[in-house]
């Protein structure tokens, strides 16, 4: 059967129907879901983030009429399932989630990861790391997430993986963006800690100024023919368009401009990406959980162009 012949209410809801395995073997990509929530500053729920996608995910035909392409079709995806989190520890979540990642893309496979919260980008930054040597990262945020602590002592959470990457030597800082930053903080020093770790920051107002396809250009000139990795906080997009989000900021991008920020990738070496801090609880309607479907659908439309290319 086609993974199509379904109604997007008929099924189980696997990320866009495909088959659930835990075998990787000759799979292209796999979808993974890191329901963890447990380092968040402001509202939980994130780690409901990952059934609320896939729930969503439903209502994808399966062809990218913007980029001309079916990645269901040039693509093996498989719906991996998700990491066995443990609530009240990170550091145990995130070895959980080094593991699993570190196993599939050991076959040769390609990750799209759904989130859960920020935080769990550095294992999965790990992960790919291994494998690809230090990365690219395309980082669509409000918030830079390069604090040294959250909270007193604890090095650890979702305001501080971009921080413990770069210290661990994961991220290639010549050619690591920050895009879409903004909002209040509590000082100048954010926004400068950023910088002083070698990201280029890239605030929401030169984005907006600038252009989509300004932004576009300094990526893919950044980023060349390395190995990418695209990081996407559901928050970089504005809570009119994204209210389900743990630490809304106003004055964020549409949908659409994040839609044409992600296609602008087409012809990099994505190898791969997450998307995060969605938080059903706080959605409108599913919004949130349906542009972060299409999104995923966005990476895996980049992901097939570039194996048929």
């Amino acid at each position: 059967m086609s993974s199509f012949s379904f109604q997007p209410y008929q099924g189980i809801a696997t990320f866009g129907h495909q088959p659930h395995t835990r075998d990787a073997t000759g799979a292209d990509v796999a979808i993974l879901g890191v329901p963890y929530d447990g380092s968040v500053s402001y509202r939980s729920g994130t780690r409901f983030g990952p059934r609320g996608i896939r729930e969503q995910s439903l209502l994808l035909w399966g062809y990218n009429n913007a980029l001309q392409v079916a990645p269901f079709e040039k693509l093996k995806v498989i719906d991996y399932g998700d990491v066995d989190v443990v609530p009240v520890d990170i550091m145990a979540t995130h070895a959980a989630i080094e593991t699993e990642a570190s196993q599939i893309l050991k076959q040769n496979c390609r990750l799209v990861t759904l989130g859960g919260e920020h935080s769990i980008s550095l294992p999965l930054l790990r992960a790919h790391a291994k494998k690809h040597g230090p990365l690219a990262v395309i980082h669509f945020d409000a918030h830079p997430d390069t604090w040294d602590e959250e909270y007193k002592s604890h090095r650890y959470s979702h305001g501080t993986p971009f921080r413990r990457a770069i210290e661990e030597g994961l991220i290639d800082t010549n050619a690591y963006l920050q895009i879409g930053i903004r909002g209040p903080t509590a000082g100048p020093q954010d926004y400068l800690d950023a910088k002083q770790l070698g990201a280029r920051l890239i605030t929401i107002d030169e984005a907006l100024n600038s252009g989509a396809q300004t932004v576009v250009n300094e990526i893919r000139q950044r980023v060349g023919t390395r190995a990418a990795y695209i990081t996407l906080d559901i928050d970089s997009v504005d809570p009119a368009f994204a209210p389900g989000t743990g630490t809304p900021e106003v004055g964020g991008f549409t949908s659409h401009q994040m839609l044409q920020l992600v296609r602008g990738l087409r012809g990099l070496n994505i190898v791969g990406g997450d998307i995060v801090e969605v938080s059903p609880p706080f959605d409108a309607a599913q919004i949130t959980s349906i542009l972060a479907a299409n999104l995923a659908f966005e990476f895996l439309s980049l992901m097939a162009l570039g194996k048929q290319s």
